[in-house]
């Protein structure tokens, strides 16, 4: 174990994602987002900047926690409460806090769906689901039962504590053309691109029940795989690679959401 200043990890990981290009919403500030007074000797990942995340990475020993979601999604609010409450944990802990959205989604080798459509045997063969000049997610092609690509997928969620659904699949339907966006996928403009370009399958962490409605009558099947499921992906292989970059343990925070 090679201790390490919190500022060569920041350094290393914001080149790596290409924190400072990659366009988001303003409350994922991605990058560093706390301090600690270090260095590094432990890393623990987690898809979300809760209280039970930074309390579980801080018994875990580790004083670098990195998250998908960070601790400003509610935006500009006072230290009070809840919110206070968490920035106290990290301090307590000297538990510093680096967060990435969506330049860990857009990522080639890190990003949640490149990884997803690896874990479930899918060949991408480009970006899917653009925000500005970024994809979030990829696509492909195949030929293969829906019927058996949604049993994949819920065979690899079960374990990451979701339970997976589908919009209603026609009888004899087959995947050709399929697009994976982890997280909240199914929203209204990657629906949009997924019918302009001939997606008939369309796999997502989550989305509102008009999606499927409307994605019955486009014939387009959705596959929703879970939030939280689809996105423990990437957090894992980053903590994975700045622990054999710096030679540094690591760990896994599970923290189900049930969405």
């Amino acid at each position: 174990m090679s201790p390490t200043p919190i500022a060569t990890i920041v350094a290393h990981l914001d080149a790596l994602l290409s924190v400072g290009d990659t366009p988001d919403y303003p409350p994922a500030l991605n990058g560093l987002q706390v301090g600690h007074r270090g260095p590094v000797t432990r890393v623990a990942a987690a898809v979300d900047c809760s209280q039970r995340t930074i309390d579980e990475a801080a018994r875990s020993g580790a004083n670098l926690l990195l998250v998908h979601h960070g601790l400003f999604w509610g935006g500009l609010q006072p230290l009070v409460g809840a919110h206070e409450a968490r920035v106290r944990a990290l301090f307590a802990a000297d538990l510093a806090l680096y967060s990435a959205h969506l330049p860990l989604d857009a990522h080639a080798t890190f990003g949640n769906s490149a990884l997803l459509a690896r874990e479930l045997g899918l060949q991408v063969s480009g970006g899917f689901a653009r925000y500005e000049q970024i994809h979030c997610g990829v696509r492909g092609e195949a030929d293969l039962s829906t019927e058996a690509l949604v049993a994949r997928v819920s065979a690899w969620a079960a374990p990451h504590g979701h339970h997976t659904v589908a919009s209603r699949i026609p009888a004899g339907h087959r995947t050709r053309r399929w697009a994976i966006c982890s997280g909240a996928g199914a929203q209204a403009l990657s629906l949009r691109e997924a019918y302009e370009s001939g997606v008939d399958t369309l796999i997502v962490g989550e989305g509102p029940h008009w999606s499927a409605v409307e994605a019955e009558e486009h014939g387009l099947v959705i596959v929703y795989a879970g939030h939280y499921a689809t996105e423990t992906l990437g957090v894992c292989a980053l903590a994975e690679h700045v622990g054999a970059t710096f030679d540094l343990p690591w760990t896994f925070v599970h923290a189900p959401t049930g969405l």
